[in-house]
């Protein structure tokens, strides 16, 4: 089984390209650096709930989306 992080960057991947959101452009509406943002997507780190949410709010889906 995977782990949470890399399910949660897959996610995060899928609905960010769904948006039609570069990395770049949600690192600087989220306010997170840009090779964090691809750090979250391969499963690299383990975010804060905190994190999570700006993502989800830059994103304009729950969280709930976003988690495994």
């Amino acid at each position: 089984m995977k782990d949470l992080a890399k399910l949660f960057g897959e996610n995060l991947r899928s609905k960010r390209r769904d948006k039609g959101v570069s990395q770049d452009q949600l690192a600087l509406l989220a306010d997170i650096d840009r090779s964090y943002i691809g750090r979250i997507e391969r499963g690299e780190v383990n975010i804060t709930l905190e994190k999570a949410y700006q993502l989800a709010a830059v994103l304009e889906c729950d969280v709930k989306d976003l988690l495994p």
